[in-house]
């Protein structure tokens, strides 16, 4: 399998989360009064299992996506931010959501976080 073509180099990478640390972890972690997670880890096998789970139980065609969003857990928890991945009935910016598929979440979540 060849690699994919919205691929980036590892050097982009860092420089990405260097640039959202930069701009947001420290206000984040000065709202919070801590540092908070940005980094969340999948297996392969879960995130086979939800796009399975997508393709079989989408029934819009061939094309459906996934849609990642920032969340975060309420006070309660130990846990503060998380993201989900939601269904959606395309792979356009303006696709909706499709809620007839449940969002995957409860990844592992890096504390402290580590920078990549």
């Amino acid at each position: 399998m060849s690699k994919p073509s919205n691929c980036i180099t590892v050097a982009e990478a860092r420089q990405l989360q260097d640039n959202w640390v930069a701009t947001r972890a420290v206000d984040i972690e000065r709202a919070m009064g801590s540092a908070d997670t940005r980094e969340f880890l999948f297996s392969v096998a879960e995130l086979q299992q939800f796009l399975d789970y997508i393709s079989s139980g989408s029934g819009i065609g061939p094309q459906p996506g996934v849609r990642i969003y920032f969340a975060a857990y309420d006070n309660a928890t130990s846990d503060k931010a998380t993201v989900f991945l939601a269904p959606t009935s395309g792979i356009t910016a303006g696709s909706p959501n499709n809620y007839n598929l449940e969002p995957l979440n409860k990844g592992i979540t890096g504390f402290p976080p580590k920078n990549y």
